[in-house]
């Protein structure tokens, strides 16, 4: 019987060592869905400044957790921080992460970003916007809310409009397949789109992108970002998983 309870004990401890030191690289959503942890709450390691080596000085901070952009009030300007893009480029992926925003903030969510020397992020990438919807003046602009909360930046509105409002967490996940693009917040599908198409072509040639061939011919690989527009903004939960 000793023998039997010491094995039982031995066999708990290596399981359980087992689990702690995975869980420092990723996290089992489902059953053999495996993700990697972009932050975990404590470290920036896998973040860089855009156009940069290392991580920016000022401007992004860890806070009870969270990775959080420290407001400028400069909007368009942006902060002292600047964009943060991970130091892996990315083709097929879900992309997990919840944000919330301070009352009237707005910020983004980039992928398949590239680095253009001279051209902001957003010249390359697509984005699913972070906004206060009931405060920004950008819920009001653009067409049918394509510039609110989970939209395609300038492009599709996010269907149904659910994000919650300033000060709560929401959940949000971007898929990326073979071209085809799906945004969810809060539990639901709230838009889908196909890049590389004429459909995609058409839809940029009609916006303010039609200038931007990085942006219309958008990249197979690209980093995800991390908008700094110059208002506070948290984020958690931050992972990813390559399909």
């Amino acid at each position: 019987m000793r023998n039997l309870r010491n094995l039982i004990f031995l066999t708990s401890l290596i399981l359980l060592t087992v689990s702690c030191g995975s869980s420092k690289k990723s996290v089992t959503a489902t059953a053999g869905e495996d993700w990697t942890i972009l932050f975990d709450g404590t470290s920036t390691e896998n973040f860089r400044a855009y156009g940069k080596d290392e991580f920016p000085d000022t401007g992004w901070v860890i806070e009870n957790g969270t990775l959080k952009v420290q407001g400028s009030s400069r909007g368009e300007a942006g902060g002292s921080g600047g964009d943060i893009i991970t130091k892996k480029k990315y083709a097929n992926f879900e992309l997990s992460l919840e944000w919330k925003v301070s009352e009237g903030g707005n910020s983004g969510i980039f992928y398949l970003a590239r680095e253009v020397p001279g051209d902001p992020i957003y010249k390359s990438s697509p984005e699913m916007q972070i906004l206060d919807n009931q405060r920004h003046p950008d819920a009001k602009l653009g067409k049918n809310g394509n510039r609110q909360a989970g939209a395609l930046y300038d492009l599709i509105p996010a269907v149904p409009q659910n994000a919650r409002p300033a000060g709560e967490w929401n959940q949000v996940s971007i898929i990326v397949y073979r071209g085809t693009v799906v945004h969810s917040m809060n539990g639901e599908n709230v838009l889908e789109y196909h890049l590389w198409t004429d459909d995609w072509k058409e839809m940029c040639a009609n916006s303010k992108f039609r200038d931007w061939p990085n942006f219309i011919n958008t990249a197979e690989e690209g980093y995800i970002g991390l908008q700094d527009h110059g208002d506070d903004v948290w984020f958690r939960n931050i992972k990813i998983r390559e399909l």
